[in-house]
């Protein structure tokens, strides 16, 4: 299914009742299996209430990046769409006109997701609209803190923190936050040709003169010593951020545990497939086939385990 069906220039009619909001939440599960299958695996682990909100929440990011990268042939054409979207992702669930959006606001309702939060996911995007280029991985750094770290910390609010615990969620913060930079830093190494076929070049341009590599080789598609160097240097980079991230996933409540370290030792998987691709981000698309997704649950598990219990009290205990 296409992401078009949800017609975002056409509004579907607004859900009346409990039926029409479970074909909403339907739907959100379709986008996130047809969109992202590693996300819509590792979800499978959750429980069936965090698992529907989570891909409603899903479908709500998919939508909302989609509105800037398939839904408008211009950047001038789709800010207005993201300005309405913006607006409306601020309403309440019964003034929704959009199936997508009347499921995710009352998963932000029941949950209590601070607004902030899809503010800066929805600001996120809009850097899209406008920057090309990122000259400091500072400021890369930013770009995905609100197109991912967000997410995670909207995550938590859904699946809950050990306790219910208000500081255990601010202890964690920083780790959710590394997790999503990881995940979004593993993003753009994978898609380095999709997005230059976009015009866009996420790799910090500091990066690029660090190993003497440049646009001009990146459009010839040049992978050779100096692109490796720079390749392995950002994955690495992200190796760095998805260890520093296991804390946020030993403060979550238990049943959330083994669906984010799913997706996250999952995704992580993505950089040895680039390697193994030799570095080819051009034209092969690094990814884990479902067997060997279901390889790796087993040391998923067992890593989930071995985690200590983040306590209220700021101590890990068994």
């Amino acid at each position: 299914m296409m992401i078009r069906s949800l017609k975002l220039r056409t509004p579907s009619p607004e859900p009346e009742s409990k039926l029409d909001l479970d074909r909403a939440f339907a739907l959100c599960s379709e986008i996130t299996r047809d969109h992202s299958k590693s996300f819509y695996f590792s979800t499978a682990f959750l429980p069936k209430d965090k698992r529907r909100a989570i891909r409603a929440f899903y479908a709500f990011c998919r939508t909302t990046d989609d509105t800037v990268d398939v839904l408008s042939k211009s950047d001038a054409e789709a800010r207005p769409f993201l300005d309405e979207w913006r607006r409306a992702s601020r309403l309440s669930p019964s003034e929704q006109v959009n199936p997508v959006l009347a499921a995710w606001t009352s998963i932000r309702d029941r949950y209590a997701v601070p607004q902030v939060y899809v503010e800066e996911l929805i600001d996120g995007c809009e850097m899209d609209l406008s920057i090309k280029r990122y000259k400091t991985w500072q400021e890369l750094e930013r770009y995905c803190y609100c197109v991912a770290s967000t997410v995670g910390l909207i995550s938590m609010h859904i699946i809950g923190v050990n306790d219910d615990d208000p500081h255990l969620f601010e202890r964690s913060r920083q780790s959710a936050i590394d997790l999503g930079i990881a995940l979004q830093l593993t993003n753009i190494l994978r898609d380095v040709g999709e997005d230059l076929a976009r015009g866009r070049i996420y790799l910090p341009q500091e990066d690029l003169r660090r190993f003497d590599y440049t646009e001009a080789d990146l459009h010839h598609g040049v992978i050779d010593d100096r692109f490796r160097a720079l390749m392995r240097f950002e994955i690495q980079r992200a190796h760095d951020y998805y260890a520093r991230s296991i804390p946020s996933i030993s403060a979550l409540k238990s049943d959330g545990r083994v669906a984010v370290a799913a997706a996250a030792m999952l995704y992580r998987g993505i950089l040895d497939k680039i390697i193994a691709n030799d570095f080819d981000v051009f034209n092969k698309r690094a990814h884990l086939t479902f067997w060997e997704k279901l390889q790796h649950m087993p040391g998923i598990v067992w890593m989930v385990r071995q985690l200590p219990r983040e306590s209220k009290e700021g101590r890990a205990s068994a």
